[in-house]
C-alpha cells in the first residue's frame, strides 16, 4: 500500500508483540512467571534479589520477542501469513521447551543452576541471532520467489522462527519450572504460582518499554540484543550467588503427583484460554489500528497496557483469592468474559473521543490502552494464575501449563486472523472471545449462576448494529468496506462527490481529486529513461499512478500491493475513459518480493508511504534500496517518492543519506507546485550517471509517452526540468552528516512520534524548509550542449517557482474570487517577472484578468498593464488589453 497506500504495514501491520500466557498474556517470550515477595529460604542468600532475577527475566524475555519479531519481519514480509507463521514458529519453541525441560527440571537437585544454565543458553543464542537471523531472511527470500503459495509461505514464516530461534525458546519455556521452584523453597512450599507470575510479568511490563522507547532508538536491534544477553547473564550470575548447594529431590508424593494425569477439562480450559486470550489480543490490536496513530508505539503501549493488567491480576489474585476450587474458576471466566464485552461495547465511543486524547501524545495514546485492554488482561492475569495453581498442585509444576498454554498462543492469530476476521469482522469476534469464556465455565450450579450477566450482555450485543471506525465527513457517503486481517479499507464520498481510498479508519490513500498528481508520480520517472520497456510499482493505493504507467504505449507495468483488501477496491477507482488491458497486481510484501524477484526492470518506482506508520520506515533502509537497485537493468531509474506533508526533516535527512549511499548520481525533483500536499521524489540511476536529458525535447514531442505527459501538464522541456530541486552534490549538502536509515537502525521508524506531529503542522514547512535549502546547479543536470543556452533559463525559472511555492504558504485561509486575485496577485506577479515563462503563475493571472473583465473591467486593465510590466516579452496581456479596448 502506498500513501496512496500504506505500504508495509502491517500497520499494522502487524508485528504482533504478544505472550503465550493462557489468555493472561505470558508476560514474555521466555514465558516466566516472576519472583514472589517471599522471605528467604536458609539456602538463599537474599529474597530481594530473587524477585530481581524473576522480574529481570521477563525484562529480557519481553526485549527479544519485540527485537526477533521486527527482524523476523524484514525476513519474511509483513503479509498477514507470514506474521502467524513467524509467531507461530515462536510460541512452538515455548511449548517444546516447556514439555521436555519441565521433567529434567523439576528432578533437578538444584534449580538454581538449572536456571542459571538456560539463561546462559538464552544470552548466547541472542548474542548469535545479531548475524542469524538477518543472514537467514536474505538467504530465505529468494528461496520462497516473489509470489509464494500462502500455504508455503506460512510454512516457511513458521519453520525459521521455530529453528533459528529454538535454543533460545526452548530454554525460556524451562525457565517458567526453575524459577516457580526457587520462590517455593524461598516461600517455604507455599503458594506461589501467580505472585511469580505477576512479577515476571511486571518485569516484561518493563522490558516492553525500555526496549521501545530508549534501547532500540538509541542503540539499534543488535546492540539492543547484546544489552538483553547482559540481562540474561546477570540473572544467571544472581541465581548462582543465591547458593548452589544442592537442595532435597521432590517427596514421593510430589511424584506421585506429577505421575498423576492432568484431567482432560483443566487440559482443556488452559489450551483454550491461550487461544481466547491471544485472540483477544489480536482483535483488539487489530481495531485499535483504526484510532490510535499506528506506530511503533502505538503497539508498545498496548502490549505494555496489557501485561501490565495482566501482572495486576494475578498478583491480586495471589493476595485475595488464592482458591482453586471450581467456584472460584467459573467467577474468574464470567469476570473475564465480562471484561471482554465491555471493550466491544466501548470500542466505538473510545474512537469518537480518540481525537482528543492523541492530543497528549502517547500519554493519550495509553489511555485509549488501558481503556481497552486494563481489565480484561487484569481478569486474564487472575485466571491464569489460578490455572496454573491447579496444575502445580496435580502434576507438581508449571511446564505442562506452560507447554498447552503455549500451543493455544500460537494457534490463537490464526483462528483469529484466517477465521474470526473474515467470517465475523474484528468487533463481533470479540464477543465471541468473550462466548468461549462463558463456555469453559464448570457446570456447577453456583460457577453457571456467573454466566447469566454475561451471557445476556453479549446477546444484546450481538443484536446492536455492528459498529462502524470508519469516519465519514458530514454530507459523505460510505460506499464499501473490506475489512481483513491487517487492515480495513474504506471508499468515502466526500460533502463535494470527491471519493477517496481510507485505509484503518485514519489514513487517507488517494481518490479522484489527486488523479493527475497521481499519474505525473507515474509518467516524471518515466520520462527520465530514455526508452522505457518494463515498470515496477510499489504501492498501488487507488491505483491512479499504476494506471497512469498502463497508459503509455509498449511499456509493460506491475504493480505489488501489500493489502488484498486494497486490491478489491480499486474497480471504484477505475477511469472508464482509460483502455487497454488491465496491468498486473502481485499482492505481496514489497520488500521481500523486491528480494526474491528475479527480473530487471527500467524503472521502478516506489509510491508514497506514511512514514510514522508502523513498518513503513523499512521501506526507505539502505538495504532495500540496494535491493531495488539490483532490480533494475542497465540504465534504469529508481523513483522514491516522499510525502514532505507527512515528514520531519531529521526523517528526511535520514532517508537522503540512505539514499545517496546506494544512489550516489540521485536528484531530487518536484511533483508539483501545491503547498498543500507537497511531494519530493529521489531519483536514483542504477549507474554514477544521472538521467541523460539530451533528446528529452524530442521525447516530449514524439515519442510514445508524450501524449500522457502533455495531458498532465509535461509540453514542455522547462516544465519537466523546473521540477528539479538538486543533484548529488546539493543533496548531500542538505543531507549533511548524521544517521542512516538502516535495518539495524531504523531511524525513520523510531522518529515516528516526530512524523505523526509533522501532519498537524503546516503542510508546506518541510517543502520550504527543502527549497531554502537546495541549490540547484544546472551543471549537475544539463549535457555540456545546453547549458549555456538553458542554463540561464533554469536558473531564473527555478527562482520564480521557489517564490511561487512561498507566496502560495502565505496565502491566509482558502480565499475564493476577489479575495483571492487580491491575496495572490502580488506573489505571481514577482514569480513572473523573475521568469516570463513560468507558466504555473503567468496562466493563473491571465485567468484572473479574463474573469476581471466581465465583473470589473478596470480592474481588469490595472492587472493586465501590471503583467505586461512584469512579463515584457509575452503577448497574452497585450492581446487581451487590445481586446477590452475594441469592447
Amino acid at each position: 500500500m502506498d500513501n496512496n497506500a500504506v505500504a508495509d504495514i502491517p500497520s499494522p501491520g502487524m508485528t504482533m508483540q504478544s505472550n503465550p500466557d493462557n489468555g493472561a498474556t505470558l508476560s514474555s517470550p521466555d514465558f516466566t512467571p516472576p519472583a514472589a515477595d517471599a522471605r528467604d529460604h536458609p539456602s538463599i542468600n537474599s529474597g530481594w534479589l530473587l524477585t530481581l532475577i524473576v522480574a529481570a527475566s521477563g525484562f529480557a524475555g519481553l526485549g527479544y520477542e519485540i527485537v526477533w519479531t521486527r527482524q523476523l519481519s524484514l525476513a519474511l514480509g509483513t503479509e498477514m501469513m507470514a506474521v502467524l507463521g513467524a509467531i507461530a514458529g515462536f510460541f512452538g519453541g515455548l511449548a517444546l521447551g516447556a514439555f521436555v525441560l519441565d521433567r529434567p527440571i523439576r528432578r533437578a537437585r538444584s534449580p538454581r543452576m538449572a536456571y542459571a544454565a538456560l539463561e546462559a543458553i538464552i544470552g548466547m543464542w541472542g548474542l548469535l541471532c545479531i548475524w542469524l537471523l538477518p543472514a537467514a531472511g536474505r538467504s530465505l527470500a529468494p528461496l520462497l520467489g516473489p509470489e509464494p503459495a500462502p500455504a508455503l509461505l506460512w510454512a516457511a514464516s513458521f519453520a525459521l522462527p521455530t529453528l533459528i530461534l529454538l535454543p533460545a525458546t526452548a530454554a525460556m519455556g524451562g525457565t517458567l519450572t526453575a524459577l516457580e521452584r526457587m520462590v517455593r523453597e524461598a516461600r517455604h512450599g507455599s503458594r506461589v504460582t501467580a505472585a511469580v507470575y505477576g512479577a515476571n510479568t511486571a518485569g516484561a511490563v518493563a522490558g516492553t518499554l525500555v526496549s521501545t522507547f530508549a534501547l532500540l532508538p538509541a542503540l539499534g536491534f543488535s546492540a539492543t540484543l547484546a544489552c538483553l544477553a547482559g540481562v540474561n547473564a546477570l540473572c544467571a550470575l544472581g541465581a548462582l550467588m543465591l547458593g548452589v548447594r544442592n537442595t532435597e529431590m521432590p517427596s514421593q508424593a510430589g511424584q506421585r503427583s506429577e505421575r498423576l494425569r492432568l484431567e482432560a477439562r483443566l487440559t482443556l480450559t488452559l489450551l483454550a484460554t491461550g487461544v481466547l486470550g491471544i485472540g483477544f489480543e489480536v482483535l483488539v490490536i487489530r481495531l485499535a489500528a483504526q484510532v490510535l496513530q499506528d506506530t511503533i508505539y502505538t503497539f508498545a503501549g498496548l502490549l505494555a497496557v496489557y501485561l501490565l493488567g495482566t501482572a495486576a491480576g494475578s498478583l491480586a489474585w495471589q493476595r485475595t483469592g488464592n482458591r482453586v476450587d471450581d467456584a472460584s474458576l467459573g467467577l474468574l471466566l464470567a469476570g473475564t468474559a465480562l471484561t471482554c464485552l465491555l471493550t466491544a461495547l466501548f470500542m466505538p465511543s473510545i474512537a469518537r473521543v480518540t481525537d482528543r486524547l492523541l492530543a497528549w501524545g502517547i500519554v493519550g495514546e495509553l489511555a485509549v490502552a488501558a481503556a481497552l485492554f486494563l481489565a480484561p488482561s487484569a481478569a486474564m492475569g487472575a485466571l491464569f494464575g489460578l490455572l496454573a495453581e491447579r496444575v502445580r498442585e496435580q502434576r507438581g509444576s508449571l511446564g505442562w501449563a506452560v507447554g498447552v498454554n503455549s500451543v493455544g498462543a500460537a494457534l490463537a492469530p490464526m483462528l483469529a486472523a484466517i477465521l474470526m476476521i473474515p467470517a465475523l469482522g474484528a468487533w463481533t469476534a470479540l464477543i465471541a472471545v468473550a462466548l468461549g469464556y462463558l463456555l469453559l465455565i464448570p457446570l456447577r450450579r453456583a460457577a453457571l449462576m456467573w454466566s447469566a450477566l454475561p451471557a445476556t450482555f453479549a446477546v444484546i450485543l450481538l443484536l446492536l448494529p455492528h459498529p462502524s471506525l470508519t469516519r465519514v465527513p458530514p454530507g459523505g457517503a460510505l460506499l464499501a468496506v473490506r475489512e481483513g486481517p491487517m487492515v480495513t479499507a474504506s471508499v468515502v464520498d466526500d460533502a463535494s462527490g470527491a471519493r477517496y481510498l481510507e485505509v484503518n479508519g485514519r489514513f487517507r490513500m488517494g481518490g479522484t481529486s489527486s488523479a493527475r498528481s497521481d499519474y505525473r508520480q507515474a509518467v516524471l520517472p518515466l520520462l527520465l529513461h530514455p526508452a522505457p520497456h518494463h515498470a515496477l510499482f510499489l504501492g498501488i493505493g487507488t491505483g491512479a499512478t499504476l494506471a497512469g504507467g498502463a497508459q503509455v504505449p509498449g511499456l509493460s507495468v506491475h504493480g505489488v500491493e501489500l493489502s488484498k483488501e486494497v486490491v478489491e477496491l480499486l474497480p471504484w477507482f477505475a477511469d472508464p475513459t482509460i483502455k487497454g488491458p488491465v496491468p498486473r497486481i502481485t499482492v505481496a510484501d514489497a520488500r521481500r518480493h523486491v528480494a526474491a524477484d528475479s527480473r530487471q526492470y527500467d524503472v521502478i518506482v516506489a509510491d508514497l508511504f506514511h512514514p510514522a506508520l508502523d513498518g513503513s520506515g523499512a521501506l526507505y533502509t539502505t538495504e532495500h534500496f540496494a535491493a531495488i537497485r539490483n532490480r533494475l537493468a542497465p540504465g534504469g531509474v529508481f523513483c522514491q517518492w516522499l510525502p514532505l506533508y507527512q515528514l520531519d526533516l531529521p526523517s528526511l535527512h535520514a532517508i537522503v543519506r540512505s539514499f545517496l549511499e546506494v544512489y550516489p548520481a540521485g536528484s531530487a525533483w518536484l511533483n508539483h507546485y501545491s503547498v498543500r500536499t507537497p511531494m519530493l521524489a529521489l531519483i536514483g540511476p542504477r549507474g554514477g550517471i544521472g538521467p541523460d536529458l539530451s533528446m528529452l525535447d524530442q521525447r516530449l514531442a514524439k515519442s510514445s509517452i508524450a501524449p500522457m505527459a502533455r495531458q498532465i501538464g509535461f509540453e514542455t522541456d522547462m516544465d519537466l526540468l523546473g521540477q528539479y530541486l538538486g543533484g548529488p552534490r546539493a543533496l548531500s549538502a542538505f543531507a549533511g552528516s548524521g544517521p542512516r536509515n538502516t535495518d539495524d537502525r531504523p531511524f525513520v521508524t523510531f522518529d515516528a512520534n516526530r512524523n505523526v506531529k509533522a501532519l498537524t503542522e503546516p503542510p508546506w514547512k518541510l517543502l520550504l524548509a527543502v527549497i531554502e535549502a537546495m541549490q540547484p546547479d544546472p551543471a549537475e543536470l544539463l549535457p555540456l550542449s545546453s547549458r549555456d543556452a538553458l542554463g540561464p533559463r533554469l536558473l531564473a525559472y527555478w527562482r520564480a517557482r521557489d517564490r511561487f511555492l512561498e507566496a502560495g504558504a502565505t496565502l491566509p485561509g482558502d480565499p475564493r474570487g476577489a479575495a483571492l486575485i487580491t491575496a495572490a496577485t502580488p506573489g505571481l506577479l514577482n514569480a513572473v517577472r523573475l521568469s516570463p515563462e513560468f507558466e504555473p503563475a503567468y496562466r493563473p493571472l491571465i485567468a484572473m484578468a479574463r474573469s476581471l473583465m466581465a465583473s470589473d473591467p478596470a480592474a481588469a486593465t490595472r492587472l493586465l498593464h501590471e503583467i505586461e510590466k512584469a512579463a515584457p516579452s509575452r503577448i497574452e496581456a497585450r492581446e487581451l488589453l487590445a481586446l477590452q479596448h475594441q469592447q
